[in-house]
């Protein structure tokens, strides 16, 4: 089986970009933003489109309509578990995986306290987002390229998220990385083998979790016992009840 390329194409508009190029920015903007999904015609933000064509915005202004528009939060907010929202969140908009749990737990109580409106600027009005697209690139996916200051486990995880050029977002509901960031592991690209007779049993420390992105109870603490095969699902059970994961750890 061949290699899978991850890295798109780096797409950026320029003071003297021709009308087909300023053209090719918009496209590649859906397309990296909304997953590679589809769009009809009638989906198009035809009022940033035109401000983008007129230069009154940026390519970071565009970016953000699309990810604040409905069509986006449709597909990958209402609809999705909310680790598999923040996820699908910086493969969009950073073009990377998420790196750990705290990075997770951090954007989905910034969702829960501040909206979503919040949790997406603050992908795009990051200092990783200016120092990577700046004003005027489109985002891509940076998983072939180590980048500074970060973790190279980051290389694994991006494989976890996009399997190829006519993948699509928005066909996967569920957490892709889950398992590999809650117990800090490399995700593996090839297929797990199935687990056998010795199979491991981790211990969960959860606080709070009442419902879909509503406060938990910060003073409750519950503690899981579940097998290696059970931790995905459970730890899927966990988020959707917007509980923070406090420690997993292996009981030997």
């Amino acid at each position: 089986m061949g290699s899978i390329v991850i890295n798109s194409s780096k797409v950026e508009l320029w003071a003297t970009s021709s009308n087909e190029e300023l053209e090719a920015v918009i496209r590649a903007v859906y397309k990296q933003v909304l997953g590679n999904a589809h769009l009809l015609e009638s989906e198009r933000l035809v009022t940033g489109e035109s401000q983008l064509r007129d230069r009154k915005i940026s390519v970071r202004d565009f970016v953000r309509m699309v990810a604040k528009s409905e069509i986006y939060r449709a597909r990958f907010f209402e609809t999705t578990a909310p680790y598999r929202f923040i996820e699908l969140n910086f493969k969009h908009l950073l073009g990377r995986a998420p790196l750990d749990q705290t990075e997770i737990s951090e954007h989905i109580c910034r969702t829960i306290e501040n909206g979503y409106d919040a949790d997406i600027d603050s992908y795009i009005d990051s200092p990783e987002y200016e120092a990577a697209f700046g004003e005027n690139t489109v985002p891509y996916y940076r998983g072939n390229s180590s980048q500074v200051g970060q973790k190279q486990v980051g290389y694994n995880r991006i494989f976890g998220l996009v399997r190829g050029v006519a993948e699509s977002s928005s066909s996967i509901k569920s957490s892709q990385l889950v398992y590999s960031v809650a117990t800090n592991t490399a995700n593996k690209i090839t297929p797990t083998s199935v687990i056998g007779s010795t199979e491991k049993r981790f211990k969960i420390l959860v606080q709070g979790g009442s419902g879909k992105f509503d406060k938990p109870s910060r003073r409750t603490i519950t503690e899981y016992i579940v097998s290696a095969s059970n931790m995905t699902p459970q730890i899927q059970r966990i988020n959707r009840t917007s509980g923070k994961i406090v420690s997993i750890t292996e009981i030997v």
